[in-house]
């Protein structure tokens, strides 16, 4: 029997064109039903938890506090802007 991995399928294909296979699933989902923008405290929540699951020291944010605050405010504006 072979060890080889595949090389066929979406883990098997770049990162960019995962990316971009992703990017138009999610573009496909009309905003009123994607869940995140019903429930902000769901996608809070979601980020909380992703946001535990990295270590400390790997942590952009924790290292950059400029980062995070200029990261906020982009994300504000996008939010309040369209």
């Amino acid at each position: 029997m072979d060890n080889q991995t595949s090389n066929r399928g979406f883990a098997s294909m770049d990162e960019d064109k995962q990316k971009e296979i992703a990017r138009k699933g999610g573009q496909s989902v009309p905003d009123e039903k994607r869940s995140f923008s019903k429930d902000p405290e769901l996608a809070a929540e979601a980020g909380r938890k992703g946001g535990q699951s990295v270590p400390d020291e790997k942590r952009s944010f924790s290292q950059d506090h400029e980062l995070a605050s200029e990261a906020g405010r982009k994300g504000g504006h996008a939010t309040h802007n369209g």
